[in-house]
């Protein structure tokens, strides 16, 4: 049975009087639905390391390699289905009135358990763009015969996530910094806090006067800066603080 989860008088009273609410969401989050760590490797891919994958020079190196590797990652997510984190995060969104998700997630679960306030800081598997013009392809599928497919500029599709060594996309990052700076409540959920920029928002947030609440299943380098640490699974602990919130925020909208 789960420990009986506790909101200290501090946090409930954010939760019923905060109108700007931003939610930071990392791999722990998608973990608890059964989806590996990037670094898990297993069967045909267990001699390489991401790094030599995850990269332009890889892709450029050995397109048809990248390509598959992704293909497999990508039918492994297809598989899997949104938890109680995710379904919890949705319903926040509609609880408060200004609230933005931040996930550095590739999988979209957050998407199929109903969130839509949201951006990606890096990328999403399910899309496709163009390695050379860069033009994104909603549809991950293909009928090329080609491997990887070609863009109707002749250039090879790639993943439209974020590799090692390249930059976050101006137009996930710059909203998700702004947001921060002017949330009153901040969440990082399941997320290290090892990646920069994604782990730098919690302390925009923090220096600039929003209560800053870490979930992890263990703690991390922001632990000792936030305002108030849960030590659990986060799809324990959401739906929890999701139960106070519609018990007790009913009239305060």
């Amino acid at each position: 049975m789960p420990k009986r989860i506790s909101l200290s008088p501090a946090l409930e009273e954010k939760l019923l009087s905060a109108k700007k609410v931003v939610i930071l969401s990392g791999a722990g989050v998608s973990s608890e639905s059964g989806i590996s760590t990037f670094r898990d490797k297993d069967g045909l891919w267990e001699k390489f390391k991401p790094e030599d994958l995850a990269t332009p020079s890889a892709f450029q190196r050995n397109p048809q390699l990248v390509w598959e590797w992704y293909a497999y990652r990508r039918k492994k997510i297809q598989s899997v289905k949104p938890n109680p984190a995710h379904v919890a995060i949705a319903k926040m969104e509609k609880i408060f009135p200004e609230f933005l998700l931040v996930t550095q997630n590739i999988d979209n679960l957050h998407q199929k358990a109903g969130s839509r306030k949201l951006v990606e800081l890096h990328g999403n598997i399910n899309r496709n763009k163009c390695f050379t013009c860069e033009k994104i392809s909603s549809d991950s599928k293909s009928d090329s015969k080609t491997v990887p497919p070609l863009c109707p500029c002749g250039g090879y599709l790639r993943p439209d996530v974020v590799w090692f060594g390249e930059l976050l996309p101006e137009k996930a990052l710059e909203p998700a910094q702004r947001a921060s700076i002017e949330a009153e409540l901040f969440f990082s959920v399941g997320t290290s806090a090892l990646v920069y920029p994604a782990a730098s928002l919690p302390f925009l947030a923090k220096e600039a006067g929003a209560f800053v609440v870490e979930i992890n299943t263990g703690e991390t380098e922001i632990s000792p800066a936030v305002d108030e640490l849960l030590l659990g699974k986060a799809g324990e602990i959401l739906p929890v603080i999701v139960k106070f919130l519609k018990q007790n925020r009913k009239n305060k909208k």
